[in-house]
């Protein structure tokens, strides 16, 4: 396959369009990471309200987890016309928690350091696990190949608040602790271009987090932490 970046000898961009799945109702207030568990897509507003905002001509991939397809079908189930194929592509998983999962996440997270922006430091593997950097070279590495394959177009992923955290610290410059500090919500959507000239390439991070339901406060339940945040009543009101 030619590469379209080098053909051309102009600047070449590529929009992602990152998708969170809906939330987890099943987890029991448990880690879960790469368990497959499914989740809460009851709310059509909702995903009526990410549909208008993606594109319609693009790409779409989400991650091997089911949670991550429920999601996408609730997408097209709102009217947002279905795409001829969805790609799966095992590298957008979420983070494998190893021991972690299946641990109430308060009583976890109650051991980490105040102020953590993740389960652990980026280099401290779960046991039995993956570090954040494990997740973050793997995603990484779907990313700059997705960029090869499809250059110059949209694509939308439907994947993970792990996944969406690296993604955006590769946009910023390869800092995967950056993307640790940013909050992703469920069903929020959050767009990065890519610009990739023969001699260079650059990110731009156009939107992050965005949630177009949120003008409604009934849908507010949507929320679900992405991380280890713990939810709040006044988030939740």
């Amino acid at each position: 396959m030619s590469n379209p970046v080098k053909s051309s000898g102009r600047a070449v961009t590529t929009r992602w369009w990152w998708v969170r799945h809906a939330p987890v109702r099943e987890d029991n207030g448990c880690i879960y990471g790469q368990k497959d568990l499914g989740c809460d897509t009851s709310d059509r507003v909702v995903f009526e309200a990410v549909g208008k905002i993606l594109p319609r001509d693009a790409v779409w991939y989400a991650s091997s987890l089911k949670r991550t397809h429920q999601t996408a079908d609730a997408i097209w189930a709102a009217g947002f016309p279905r795409p001829l194929a969805m790609l799966r592509e095992a590298a957008l998983a979420e983070q494998h928690l190893g021991e972690w999962q299946g641990m109430n996440r308060a009583a976890f997270l109650a051991t980490r350091p105040i102020g953590s922006h993740w389960f652990a430091a980026i280099d401290e593997p779960a046991p039995g696990g993956e570090s954040f950097m494990d997740l973050y070279n793997r995603v990484r590495g779907a990313i700059e190949r997705i960029n090869s394959e499809h250059a110059g177009k949209d694509v939308i992923a439907v994947a993970h608040g792990g996944t969406i955290k690296a993604a955006i610290g590769l946009a910023l410059g390869d800092l995967p602790e950056q993307g640790l500090a940013f909050d992703i919500d469920n069903c929020s959507v959050t767009r990065l271009d890519h610009f990739a000239s023969p001699d260079r390439s650059v990110w731009r991070l156009p939107m992050v987090n965005q949630q177009p339901w949120m003008a409604d406060v009934s849908h507010a339940a949507m929320y679900q932490p992405a991380g280890p945040e713990v939810a709040t009543a006044t988030k939740l009101a």
